[in-house]
């Protein structure tokens, strides 16, 4: 049984990926991943080292956002397009330079149509591979692709999904035993009791989806307009609330501010265990789901050492003669122990797990129902997908009629 610990991949990862690197100055493998803070368990990279058949210089280095990973890809692929790498300036998100690029980069499935229609990342091959024939359907649907990012049966694979997570209502012990009762499913949001004592993220796609969900529809339902009493039942909802935010949620909730929040189950995992007060639920009748996957970023003819101007230019960095371990990377994080340590040792779970029985999980997560719910919550869950532009422009217009009106 793996004991629940914060190895993870942190701050100190870099020193790490040095000390694992192999001393043989003659070596010619190596791997660059810019991953998600807190993702992978450090034990981990140490096992892969391990198990290469040839010594391999390995970098793990860890964002605090995805959103700054998202970044990385865009500026590499700026760079692409620069003869001259004097020409650049580090952009002041980053900081004082960019990272090498990497051959491998986490990112959470929201950014991936985006990311394939400005072509900041190129298909995997993984199809042929163990690990990907025994990952859920969903997942695997999720990820195959057209070159505009709409889901497609017969698309190429642009990602690796390696954790998942939810959408979830976590809320005050201490304020829900005054009130009497606890929440379980998405209808308890509309209670009056509850007035101006919640906060929502800050997503149209997450409010207006549970929304969706209460009134027996999915979350990727396509014509808004047809939906009986979609607004009023939204402009309800907007009454309750005291604050919308996709950052500072759970603060609130720390302070006892809100008695409720909507959020993300990485984010409620890492505060329970600290904090006595706060507890959780997946609703009974289904959430959103989200996954963290593995991309490759597009191969650049530019040089690996982007944004260091103070150094020599270096000669052109080859991303794709390191394919295959980049795939033995993806295949490990796959492997049983891996898939266990990810889901017992991060905060998320590994879709491997996903539809697994529960009496066939490992012990440490038979019980954790937040960070793997029952499936049969799972099986009415759905990944929030990406729309036709039409619709989306529907559920902005949507989400910023309702935003509009003064709450009372």
């Amino acid at each position: 049984m793996i004991k629940r610990r914060s190895f993870l991949v942190g701050a100190s990862s870099l020193a790490l990926g040095q000390l694992m690197s192999g001393c043989n100055r003659q070596e010619q493998m190596s791997l660059n991943v810019q991953l998600l803070k807190g993702s992978i368990p450090a034990q981990m990279l140490n096992e892969f080292r391990k198990g290469l058949k040839l010594p391999a210089k390995l970098n793990f280095n860890p964002e605090n956002q995805l959103n700054d990973l998202f970044k990385c890809l865009k500026i590499w692929k700026q760079q692409a397009g620069k003869k001259d790498n004097q020409q650049w300036l580090p952009l002041p998100f980053i900081g004082d330079k960019t990272p090498e690029l990497a051959n491998l980069v986490t990112l959470g499935d929201y950014w991936l149509e985006e990311a394939i229609q400005e072509k900041l990342i190129q298909p995997l091959d993984l199809e042929d591979g163990k690990g990907w024939q025994q990952l859920p359907p969903r997942w695997k649907e999720l990820v195959r692709r057209n070159d505009q990012g709409q889901l497609t049966k017969n698309g190429q694979v642009w990602g690796a999904p390696y954790r998942w997570g939810t959408t979830v209502i976590a809320y005050r012990r201490d304020k829900f035993e005054e009130l009497g009762w606890t929440p379980k499913d998405w209808s308890d949001l509309w209670r009056p009791e509850l007035r101006d004592r919640i906060s929502l993220l800050d997503q149209p796609r997450e409010v207006i989806g549970l929304t969706l969900k209460k009134l027996g529809l999915s979350y990727n339902h396509k014509n808004l307009s047809q939906v009986p009493n979609l607004k009023e039942e939204l402009l309800k909802l907007h009454q309750q609330v005291k604050y919308y935010s996709s950052d500072n949620y759970l603060e609130a909730l720390l302070l006892g501010d809100t008695w409720l929040a909507l959020g993300w189950s990485t984010d409620v995992l890492s505060v329970r265990s600290s904090y006595r007060q706060i507890d959780a639920i997946v609703p009974l009748s289904g959430t959103a789901l989200w996954t963290d996957v593995w991309v490759q970023p597009t191969s650049l003819s530019s040089s690996s050492n982007l944004g260091r101007t103070s150094a020599p230019p270096q000669p052109p960095a080859d991303v794709n003669s390191n394919v295959s371990l980049a795939q033995q990377w993806i295949e490990f994080c796959w492997q049983p122990q891996s898939a266990q340590e990810i889901s017992v040792l991060s905060n998320a779970a590994s879709p491997i797990f996903a539809e697994v029985e529960p009496t066939n999980l490992p012990k440490d997560l038979q019980k954790d129902h937040l960070r793997l719910p029952d499936s049969s919550i799972i099986k009415k869950s759905e990944f929030i997908e990406p729309l036709p532009e039409a619709v989306s422009k529907e559920y902005e217009k949507l989400w910023i009629q309702i935003r509009s009106v003064k709450r009372n």
